[in-house]
């Protein structure tokens, strides 16, 4: 692989961005694959299936050809509101995961380094944090707070900005109630629906760790939609 290739691999991987990388395992010759980018003379022929791997994110030889793809991944973001004790079991899962975490809570006294080591923490109210922050349809939110002040604007948010998962902790009656002030905020039923509450899928379990793990559960199944 020429060294060109290799910087470029290093400078895209630090900026986040997707991509997958191409090689010729006749030759050994490579290059970077992006949507909407034409491809060289060497690899264009296989457009086709080189999208259809891409889209998959899946890596190996492609059928019937001597094209290797590499993808290159885009991690997920994920934002959790509220730093309370599931969030501690969830971030212990996730962080083997695909996935690019953000913690807002704008109550100080449960954000401490102790807690929460090497994640990014935002101590805002959600309502400010969300006038700063980039957010996309790949962008998942996970609230935990069951304070409807500090998780029903990152709700409305996610929902106008149509997140691909929106997850929210609380029991079935805490859940009728955020959706009846949903609607009083303006969103219909078919908005509403997209929020997966209760949270995580059903395992049983009631601990933190196993409430975190229903939740991990049903993110890694809701990402692979994407």
């Amino acid at each position: 692989m020429k060294i060109e290739i290799l910087k470029e691999i290093i400078k895209k991987n630090s900026s986040k961005e997707q991509f997958a990388v191409l090689t010729n395992i006749t030759n050994g010759n490579s290059e970077i694959f992006e949507l909407g980018k034409p491809l060289s003379k060497e690899f264009e022929n296989y457009k086709k299936e080189i999208e259809n791997y891409y889209n998959l994110k899946k890596n190996g030889i492609i059928k019937e050809t001597q094209i290797f793809i590499h993808n290159h991944i885009k991690p997920i973001e994920v934002i959790i509101v509220g730093a309370v004790h599931i969030a501690q079991y969830l971030i212990d899962f996730i962080k083997n995961l695909n996935f690019v975490i953000t913690i807002i809570d704008p109550r100080k006294y449960f954000t401490s380094e102790q807690r929460f080591k090497n994640v990014k923490i935002i101590n805002e109210w959600p309502k400010e944090v969300f006038k700063k922050i980039e957010t996309s349809s790949s962008t998942a939110l996970i609230v935990l707070t069951h304070d409807p002040k500090i998780d029903d604007p990152a709700l409305q948010h996610a929902l106008k900005n149509n997140f691909f998962y929106i997850g929210a902790l609380g029991s079935k009656k805490t859940h009728t109630d955020r959706c009846q002030r949903l609607k009083e905020a303006g969103f219909n039923e078919e908005e509403i629906a997209t929020i997966h509450g209760p949270i995580g899928i059903k395992l049983g379990g009631k601990s933190a760790p196993e409430i975190a793990l229903s939740i991990v559960a049903q993110l890694v199944s809701e990402t692979h939609k994407l």
